[in-house]
């Protein structure tokens, strides 16, 4: 059957997440002048975030820890590496980040365009993103691509997660698709790829990092542009 309905992964595979949170981060850092207070500098902390951030969401995705986990750890984990035991701190990153990350909505390369000619082609669009409900919404409605999107759902509408068949099954119902109609598209090998070719989409990988996976029937992009040679 022809494909109809694609879905998008959000964060790293249309929206500039680490883009977006390094710079969000920098600003934060700053304002509360942690370098004053600690012997710390900017670069080597945004390194170990990243490291232990990755390693937190990869924890969520194989569900071994829940999102409260992550909220209370990624920067109190981050700073605890370099002997610095601030919770307070930490917390306030924290409850800062959410809100201030939306400040900045740079998109990946070729975002826009690729949804325009998908669009044009009339294809019917949708978003499938592991990422919290509470910002997953704002981050399409203020970078400017929600009207491209038939449906936009985050895995915490069911609190399962990429890449368990249920949430495939949930947004597939949502989006009034089948799974021989549709494709899967993201950054993420185990949640977007290999959740959505158990599920029966066709998928493509978008390999933006390098990673150089390979699997039978999976399509690799490293840039969405490419996908104009692929619909």
């Amino acid at each position: 059957m022809k494909i109809q309905h694609i879905f998008f992964d959000l964060d790293n595979t249309l929206w500039d997440h680490r883009r977006n949170a390094y710079l969000t981060l920098k600003e934060i850092f700053n304002k509360e002048k942690v370098s004053d207070r600690y012997p710390l500098g900017f670069e080597e902390f945004h390194t170990e975030y990243f490291t232990i951030n990755e390693r937190l969401w990869e924890q969520i995705r194989d569900g071994e820890i829940d999102k409260d986990y992550l909220r209370k750890h990624r920067f109190y984990d981050s700073f605890l590496f370099f002997g610095i035991d601030d919770f307070e701190l930490a917390q306030t990153f924290e409850n800062n980040f959410l809100d201030e990350i939306l400040n900045h909505n740079d998109l990946v390369e070729g975002a826009f365009e690729i949804l325009e000619y998908l669009s044009n082609k009339k294809y019917k669009l949708h978003i499938l993103s592991n990422g919290f409900k509470e910002v997953t919404y704002k981050k399409c409605e203020l970078s400017g691509i929600k009207n491209y999107f038939q449906t936009i759902t985050s895995a915490d509408e069911i609190n399962i997660r990429k890449p368990h068949p249920e949430v495939y099954d949930y947004a597939l119902k949502k989006a009034g698709a089948t799974t021989e109609e549709s494709m899967m598209i993201g950054d993420d090998w185990i949640a977007d790829v290999e959740g959505g070719k158990a599920c029966g989409l066709d998928v493509v990988f978008l390999d933006v990092f390098n990673d150089n996976f390979e699997a039978d029937g999976v399509k690799t992009i490293k840039k969405l542009k490419e996908l104009e040679t692929l619909l």
